[in-house]
C-alpha cells in the first residue's frame, strides 16, 4: 500500500510538472501583449473566476499587490449581483477559467465589454467562449489533470498559478521594482525585518563597553563583565576601533599559563577585528556573525567606534 501511495504521489508530481513545462510555448506575444497592457494601466488590475479559479485569481492578487501592481479580487458570481461596481473605466479586467464556458463567466463577459475595459483571459481552452470574446488570451491549457478521474483541478490550476507569477515577475522587471520595494509593503513580521531593519536599529539599544589600550587585565575584566555582552572595544582617545577583546580572548590567554603581572587590553586584544557599519542590514550582521562563528559583532562608521550587536538581538528581532 505505501509502495502505491508513493507512486500515485509522484504521478500527480510529474503530471503537475508537465503541466508547468508546458507553458513555456503559451509566453508569446499575448503574454507581452498583458505586461504593456497591465503595466500602462491607470487603475488596478481586477482579476475574477469561479470555483477552484477563483481561489487562484485571489493569490495572483496577493502576489500583484506586494509586488507593486495593485489589483484587487471579484467573485464572478458576486458580479453579476452587484460586485460589478468594483471594475472602474481605468481597470483592466482578467478573468481565469479552465473551461472559459462557465454560466456566470458568460453573463459577466459581455458586461465588462459594455464597459470597454481590457479583457484579458486566463483560460485554459482557446475554443472557449471566454477566449474568443477577450482582448489578451494567456493560454493555460493543460494535456492532464492530475487526479485520477481527469476532472478535479489541479495540473490546471497549477498552471494557472505559474502563468500568474511569470505576469508578476515580468511586472517587476518592467517597473524596477526592487528588495527597498519590496520592503515598503511587507513592514511586518520576519520577511519585513529582514527587508528593513538595520544595525543601528538595534545597537543603540545596548551597552557601549570600551576602554583604551593601556588599561590593565582587570579593567578588562570588570569592563567586558559589566556590560555583558561578552567583548569589549579597545579605542583610542577619538573613539577610533584599535581592536576587541572578547571572553574567548581571555580564556586563550590564561590557558597558556603566562604572568599577568602588567597585562594591558593591547596585550589581548585581537588587532583588525571584524566590524558591520550602522547602516548595513541587520540580516547581514548576522550572516557576518554565522561565517566567522561568532556572537557579537562591533559597529563602526569611518573607523570610529559606536558599539556592538549582539546575537541575541537578532534572535529577539525573529531573525533566526
Amino acid at each position: 500500500m505505501t509502495s502505491s501511495l508513493k507512486q500515485i504521489a509522484l504521478r500527480t508530481i510529474e503530471l503537475e510538472s508537465q503541466s508547468i513545462s508546458g507553458l513555456s510555448q503559451y509566453i508569446n506575444d499575448d503574454f507581452e501583449k498583458a505586461i504593456k497592457a497591465i503595466t500602462n494601466c491607470k487603475g488596478r488590475i481586477v482579476i475574477s473566476g469561479i470555483g477552484k479559479s477563483a481561489v487562484i485569481a485571489q493569490k495572483i492578487v496577493a502576489t500583484l499587490n506586494s509586488t507593486g501592481t495593485p489589483s484587487i479580487f471579484m467573485h464572478a458570481a458576486d458580479a453579476i449581483h452587484g460586485d460589478l461596481g468594483i471594475v472602474q473605466q481605468d481597470d483592466v479586467v482578467m478573468i481565469i477559467s479552465k473551461s472559459g464556458e462557465s454560466p456566470e463567466i458568460k453573463v459577466l463577459v459581455p458586461l465588462i465589454k459594455n464597459f470597454k475595459n481590457i479583457l484579458i483571459g486566463m483560460v485554459g481552452s482557446i475554443e472557449s467562449y471566454l477566449a474568443s470574446q477577450c482582448d489578451i488570451i494567456l493560454n493555460t491549457t493543460v494535456s492532464q489533470e492530475a487526479c485520477p478521474n481527469n476532472l478535479a483541478p489541479t495540473s490546471s490550476t497549477t498552471a494557472q498559478l505559474v502563468m500568474g507569477d511569470a505576469l508578476a515577475i515580468c511586472l517587476m522587471e518592467t517597473k524596477g521594482f526592487n528588495s527597498d520595494d519590496f520592503a515598503k509593503f511587507h513592514p511586518g513580521g520576519t520577511l519585513g525585518k529582514k527587508l528593513y531593519l538595520r544595525v543601528a536599529d538595534l545597537y543603540i539599544k545596548n551597552e557601549k563597553p570600551k576602554l583604551a589600550k593601556d588599561r590593565s587585565l582587570k579593567e578588562v575584566i570588570v569592563e567586558i563583565s559589566s556590560k555583558r555582552l561578552g567583548a569589549t572595544a579597545v579605542v583610542d582617545s577619538s573613539d577610533i576601533l584599535l581592536g576587541i577583546i572578547t571572553d574567548g580572548d581571555l580564556r586563550r590567554m590564561l590557558e597558556k599559563n603566562i604572568s599577568l603581572d602588567g597585562v594591558t587590553a593591547e596585550d589581548i586584544m585581537t588587532v583588525t577585528p571584524k566590524f558591520i557599519g550602522p547602516d548595513e542590514l541587520a540580516v547581514d550582521a548576522l550572516d557576518l556573525m554565522r561565517k566567522k562563528s561568532i556572537t557579537q559583532l562591533a559597529v563602526a562608521d569611518n573607523g570610529k567606534y559606536l558599539g556592538f550587536i549582539h546575537l541575541h538581538d537578532l534572535i529577539r528581532e525573529g531573525l533566526i
